[in-house]
């Protein structure tokens, strides 16, 4: 059984105002249909990594 976002969220303390409760489930929809099924995904393919680099935010 999975939890709704409203259940999830009071899990973590956090109380969403009713107005937003719709809003809040459709975007968790749209990223559970964006992230498609990973679990047999090639790690190799969908491993990302960030780098930040003190002072690199400039453009040459």
């Amino acid at each position: 059984m999975s939890l709704s976002v409203k259940e999830l969220l009071e899990d973590k303390g956090i109380k969403p105002r009713e107005e937003h409760l719709e809003i809040l489930e459709y975007r968790w929809e749209g990223i559970k249909v964006l992230r498609g099924n990973l679990e047999n995904a090639n790690i190799d393919d969908v491993n990302i990594s960030l780098r930040n680099i003190p002072g690199g935010d400039h453009v040459e």
